[in-house]
């Protein structure tokens, strides 16, 4: 899901954890204090976790990686904030707003890598065959077999009975699905859910996708982007190899990579709420009879490769292909599972599109099949007949999503009386905006306290945000819940 179909959640990370391509930064590493700073802790923890939650023939176990960060915990009975890793290598607890929550509630904060991803690799090899226990079900089975782990080790540690501490889980994107998926599935697990942006809605052909990039964009900067789609796609057809390299991705063989590649460029700028910085350089460009496709590549090599830290590799099938376990799995990994659950494929609608038309069901059908083999696709069907996709019959679960982010077509965005849904409307409000730090600025992770009171508009959401955790964690305690 590329960002837009293999890595947008990959990107979720990179962005709020500043690491770069899956590479694992580990705790025995010497950091600067400003990278220090990024993290509540980096001090790895591991437990033995279970390969398959689904065989009552299978025993077989791998060591799977976990966090925990107790500054702020309210020994002994205070609540504990499960902040659910999503499809990244998952390096510690990054110093966002979850931070300021747990210092209120007086919350200890413990986060599990997700199974496969960084350290936490049940095989040595990720081949097609050895990716049949990486799923969402899977993963929530490891949540809750982590909740039960982590809850008897730390009776054992306070010397307490088999009394439960109230649990809150939080997610953002696919983990914010998770986090949703987990209350609806194992609701004495927890007294209830953050989802934010939480994608629980899976979509074959999700041409609302590119709909949204075209609304948030406005009308001179759509406009821009189309423009600029319909003169790469006639470079191509005279010049493939030179076109591709104005935009530093020549090793992108496949014309429908590239053009994944280009579309991907320009959704971050919205997906991530920072639409000057594309929007402001190509209307001014227009307006002056300067070269669009110039103006675009300078954006793409100096923001979304430069700055943003995306690597043109990972949209490369071949890099697909690589079924080893060291360097960069996540992109090959994120893929699998969009492939066999959840597709979300970002197609061109049929009309007034922005994204080339040959960024189609076929490309991502083809890709599924070129990387994985044959008899690999996305039954979101069942997908959404297990979890209910927007009609998901859970309880106590907030869902959270940002006006600008084209996610959030795919998030629950209407209000239930015990699943309130809220839409964060703002310029620069995008995906998982009310869990990012403070102040609200693009892509700053720190959650200082003293800063989170910008812009109005998350400040509502989040004090929204706050009464539900507070009601649901009290009902719970006076409760056997």
């Amino acid at each position: 899901m590329k960002l837009t179909a293999c890595f947008f959640f990959v990107f979720f990370f990179l962005s709020f954890l500043a690491t770069s391509n899956g590479v694992v930064v580990s705790s025995l590493l010497q950091l600067s204090s400003a990278e220090s700073s990024k993290y509540l802790t980096q001090d790895e923890l591991w437990l033995n976790q279970t390969l398959d939650h689904f065989s009552p023939y299978d025993h077989r176990k791998f060591s799977q990686r976990y966090y925990e960060f107790l500054d702020h915990f309210r020994i002994p009975d205070g609540p504990i904030f499960l902040k659910i890793c999503g499809e990244a290598s998952c390096n510690g607890i990054p110093n966002d707003y979850i931070s300021v929550l747990a210092k209120k509630f007086g919350a200890a904060v413990v986060s599990v890598e997700h199974r496969y991803y960084g350290k936490s690799s049940p095989f040595k090899s990720l081949t097609t065959e050895n990716l049949k226990y990486l799923s969402s079900k899977q993963a929530l089975f490891d949540l809750a077999a982590f909740r039960q782990y982590y809850q008897e080790t730390l009776n054992a540690k306070l010397n307490k009975s088999n009394a439960d501490n109230p649990w809150f889980v939080f997610g953002t994107s696919y983990a914010g699905a998770l986090s949703a998926w987990f209350r609806l599935k194992f609701p004495h697990l927890t007294c209830g859910s953050l989802a934010s942006s939480g994608v629980v809605l899976s979509i074959f052909n999700f041409t609302e996708f590119d709909e949204q990039v075209g609304e948030s964009a406005g009308p001179e900067c759509k406009s821009a982007l189309q423009e600029i789609t319909q003169l790469v796609d006639k470079k191509l057809a005279s010049n493939s190899k030179e076109t591709k390299a104005i935009f530093g991705a020549a090793e992108l063989k496949n014309d429908g990579d590239f053009l994944y590649f280009l579309a991907d460029a320009a959704v971050i700028a919205f997906q991530y709420g920072n639409p000057d910085v594309l929007c402001d350089p190509l209307i001014e460009a227009k307006k002056n009879g300067s070269d669009l496709v110039n103006a675009y590549a300078k954006y793409v090599k100096e923001y979304y490769v430069e700055y943003f830290g995306v690597s043109v590799e990972t949209y490369n099938q071949e890099h697909l292909k690589n079924t080893a376990v060291e360097g960069n799995t996540a992109d090959r990994l994120w893929w699998f599972q969009v492939c066999t659950e959840v597709a979300f494929f970002q197609v061109a609608p049929a009309n007034d599109s922005i994204r080339s038309s040959r960024v189609d069901t076929s490309y991502h059908l083809n890709l599924c099949k070129n990387v994985f083999g044959d008899g690999i696709y996305p039954d979101v069907d069942a997908t959404n007949l297990y979890y209910g996709g927007t009609k998901i019959a859970g309880s106590k679960i907030v869902f959270t999503n940002g006006s600008q982010d084209p996610w959030r077509h795919a998030s629950k965005q209407t209000s239930s009386p015990d699943m309130p849904s809220y839409i964060i409307t703002c310029h620069n409000c995008g995906h998982g905006t009310d869990m990012r730090g403070c102040p609200q600025s693009p892509l700053i992770p720190e959650g200082d306290a003293k800063n989170c009171t910008s812009p109005d508009e998350v400040l509502k959401v989040r004090k929204q945000i706050i009464e539900h955790i507070d009601l649901w964690l009290s009902q719970c305690q006076s409760s056997d819940v």
